[in-house]
């Protein structure tokens, strides 16, 4: 368990959040509670309560103070399983509260209602509402009292409960645990939490899901997305079309038994079931089965590459629409719920504008584009999902002035987009920011805006120093990343800037700094956060974006400025576009959800990319807003790893042991264990448009690399990574260099790599060892910069660019891994030569 002691108390209805090591001294005096053990998501608010702490033991008892319902009675077992699991407490089942004796001393769990709940159909949007989900959790010397409006409430505040006993050891007896005395007031802020799990790509066993499904009860989503179709698969059994299913990859597919047990299994724990069924595009699955249906003739092949393939559904043709009839049909037999997704994304026309039919269709139905046709057929699935008592969600490609006014709609473009759609009067759902397929720190999900902000930038004043920069960063798939950015500094000597990417609306830069010939910023984009080290130097810019983990290596020029007598830039915040959402628009957004998309994903690191990241997007949909301490996040994250884990079965940790069983020989776990804790996959897509240039970016592509053993994200490192952030302009400052020396400690800790090179035997792969050699080569690095960074002594001319060159070698992916902390060492070494030479001068 993580060695924090969590302490907590309230401030104008909003829990002020402070961290501390066990035993500090350190107080608020509001009336603190403290708490041995994490909670994710965040509740609204905690208070103490004026009692001594609750001992929970095996001879504590469960009650239901109302008529329980089989789906609470079945929580409650979970709850119980739980327990025992991360406590080794073995509580009897729970029973009615009237069935306990007044002068029984032991404590009791008791379940109530706060009111009497209200019927509502499960299958309905109005399920997910927030005052359904709120919960009271009142913690006394001999009593919980856990209370809601809902069975779901009582499912929520089941959880947090269990997070609250922790894990381990009994550390208050050798049979209890011990509760402080408190009350917790619960409940969402957005009603829509999801996670889109992708069964076509790498089909995901029954019982696999089963566990993302308890992970998602923990955390306290709602919406299980199932994307059951694409080019590459269709997982889903269809008996009026069963060569879809029948030619499914590997013959797997869900029957539709097991699609009622999982529907059944999460509607047990709160969860609707949102099935994606795509067209008319990523429809490669249906042109192999039945290629009559689509706009061109064919013949076609199974797909295992991943992308945008061109095949789509034709619709001129009246069988397309009794395909979609009988399908969508049988998708309404078997998922109650009144929302299905149609995918509707990534639409290539190029078939509909080369068939005469297709364009003979436009011209009668007066359609005078592709757009307008998709949106034709997008009413036309509305129309039929209407007669099935249904609503339509469709990607962001489905937003159109005509579109049914029932439809949602979900966005991957980002809250530009997710603003465009409340605008229009539809519900949205953002994903954008939350794509837990793409590796990306934790801190980068948890920083993501539900609600689309507007743009607050200070307008450039006379006498301001102001330039911008037109960019180019070439990407090794798809088209490169353009746009520009400017820089603006005060008399006082004080940056700011602005970067506007082409497409999209302009974004605010961070910690704009400047050393020597480098300027730095950073911002969170759609691809991740955003670094920059740019030479801005002679009207050509040069440097690096670390997109994620791994750069871009952008080029441009200075294409306007003061010096230049430029016209000024304004970045108005005040058009339709830009202008914050009114409170009617802002009801129209539902929430999010996290996206598992299984190119590089599948039943063997599942675990690994989800958990416990997913926490996390779970608690900036469920907590509050202002909720946004990322040191706060981090403490509490690792031992909800660890909970997750023990109580819930979750396999992270075990996905990532297995894994490297595979590549180290048994005599060195240990040291791959430490050696991999100063490695990361190459987040964003980087290792995706790495395999699309080296290897077949399909299915064939091997899963079982030492990059797909990785955790997301090196804890380890994360302090030392933060210097990126937090470096003073002041390279003396006491507090930088203890830091920097704690960041070479961290390295040396896990640098078993020159032990695993001694010991190897031969066994290990070429790539292992050439990550070994490079880890090892990074900690020389480390010991040389820390040495002259703790003495504050520069480095000669030809000793500086020996280092640089090696420190050069070691940036980018390396068999789809990056070193993370090389980028530090080297703002380490900029600043050294020249903010301390600088300084030195004066």
């Amino acid at each position: 368990m993580a060695n924090f002691l969590f302490k907590v108390s309230t401030l104008t209805g909003l829990a002020l959040l402070i961290a501390a090591p066990i035993g500090s001294a350190e107080s608020t005096g509001r009336g603190e509670i403290e708490l041995h053990t994490p909670l994710m998501p965040y509740p609204r608010q905690i208070q103490p309560v004026s009692a001594n702490p609750m001992q929970l033991d095996a001879s504590s008892r469960l009650c239901f103070a109302h008529a329980a319902s089989p789906k609470l009675i079945a929580a409650t077992e979970r709850f119980r399983a739980q327990l025992q699991r991360q406590r080794n407490i073995a509580l009897r089942a729970a029973v009615d509260c009237k069935k306990i004796a007044d002068n029984n001393a032991a404590a009791r769990i008791e379940i109530a209602f706060e009111s009497k709940p209200k019927h509502i159909d499960e299958s309905t949007l109005a399920a997910l509402d927030v005052n359904r989900e709120f919960y009271r959790l009142r913690i006394e010397a001999d009593k919980v009292r856990l209370s809601a409006h809902s069975d779901t409430g009582l499912l929520h505040g089941l959880q947090t409960l269990s997070q609250m006993g922790g894990v381990g050891e009994n550390t208050s007896g050798a049979n209890g645990i011990s509760l402080p005395a408190l009350e917790i007031v619960d409940y969402p802020q957005f009603r829509w939490r999801g996670v889109l799990l992708d069964s076509a790509r790498h089909f995901l066993s029954v019982d696999t899901i089963k566990r993302q499904l308890d992970g998602m009860a923990a955390a306290k989503l709602n919406v299980f997305h199932w994307h059951l179709t694409d080019d590459q698969g269709w997982r889903l059994e269809s008996r009026a079309y069963p060569k879809l299913h029948q030619t499914a990859p590997g013959g797997n597919f869900y029957t539709w038994e097991q699609v009622r047990e999982i529907v059944a299994y999460a509607a047990e724990r709160g969860i609707v079931v949102v099935p994606e069924i795509d067209m008319p595009g990523h429809a490669s699955a249906i042109a192999v089965a039945y290629p009559e249906l689509m706009s061109a003739p064919g013949p076609y092949q199974p797909e295992d590459r991943w992308g945008v393939h061109k095949p789509l559904l034709n619709p001129a043709n009246p069988a397309v629409y009794t395909f979609a009839e009988k399908i969508l049909g049988e998708v309404a037999e078997l998922f109650p719920f009144e929302y299905v997704h149609i995918g509707g994304d990534e639409v290539d026309p190029e078939h509909w504008e080369q068939n005469p039919q297709i364009q003979r269709y436009m011209q009668e139905h007066d359609l005078a584009n592709s757009h307008a046709l998709h949106n034709y057929f997008n009413s036309r699935l509305a129309e039929i999902l209407k007669g099935l008592h249904r609503k339509m969600i469709g990607w962001d490609e489905t937003l159109h002035p005509d579109l049914a006014p029932t439809a949602a709609v979900q966005s991957w473009r980002g809250p530009d987009a997710l603003g465009e759609i409340a605008r229009a009067g539809h519900y949205g759902i953002l994903s954008t920011g939350f794509y837990v397929d793409q590796p990306q720190y934790t801190s980068y999900h948890y920083r993501n805006n539900i609600i689309p902000a507007p743009l607050e930038f200070a307008a450039i004043q006379p006498g301001e120093k102001w330039q911008t920069w037109q960019f180019e960063a070439p990407r090794k798939r798809g088209s490169a990343v353009t746009g520009s950015f400017t820089i603006v500094e005060s008399s006082s000597g004080k940056l700011r800037g602005v970067m506007v990417f082409n497409g999209k609306k302009p974004a605010i830069l961070h910690q704009v700094r400047r050393t020597g010939p480098y300027t730095y910023f950073r911002l969170d984009t759609w691809m991740g956060p955003l670094r920059a080290r740019v030479n801005l130097q002679d009207e050509a810019l040069g440097g690096e974006f670390i997109v994620g983990n791994a750069p871009y290596h952008p080029t441009g020029e200075l294409i306007a400025s003061n010096n230049q007598e430029s016209k000024v830039p304004t970045f108005s915040s005040g058009s339709s576009g830009t202008a914050a959402l009114n409170d009617a628009q802002k009801k129209n957004i539902l929430g999010g959800e996290a996206a598992l998309w299984a190119e590089m994903v599948d039943e063997h690191n599942i675990d690994l990319r989800l958990w416990p990241r997913t926490f996390a997007v779970a608690e900036r949909l469920w907590s509050d807003k202002e909720l946004k301490y990322e040191d706060f996040l981090y403490q509490r994250l690792s031992g909800i790893d660890q909970w997750a884990e023990a109580a819930l079965g979750l396999q992270h940790n075990i996905q990532q042991t297995d894994a490297q069983a595979e590549l180290f020989p048994k005599d060195l776990q240990a040291e791959a264990l430490a050696f991999s804790a100063v490695l990361e996959p190459a987040h964003y897509y980087h290792r995706h448009h790495e395999k699309s240039v080296n290897e077949t970016y399909s299915r064939r592509d091997s899963l079982h690399r030492f990059a797909d053993s990785l955790p997301v994200e090196s804890m380890a490192l994360r302090d030392y990574r933060q210097l990126l952030d937090s470096l003073p302009e002041n390279p003396e400052s006491d507090f930088t260099r203890t830091r920097v020396l704690s960041g070479l400690e961290s390295m040396q800790r896990a640098g078993a790599a020159a032990e695993i090179l001694l010991n190897q035997k031969g066994q290990l792969s070429p790539e292992v060892q050439q990550l070994a050699e490079k880890v090892q080569q990074q900690l020389e690095l480390a010991v040389l910069i820390t040495e002259r960074y703790q003495k504050q002594q520069t480095f000669s001319e030809s000793e500086e660019i020996n280092i640089r060159t090696r420190l050069a070698a070691l940036k980018g992916m390396h068999a789809e891994v990056t070193l993370p902390a090389v980028y530090v060492l080297e703002r380490l070494l900029d600043q050294l030569q020249y903010a301390l030479t600088k300084s030195q001068k004066k």
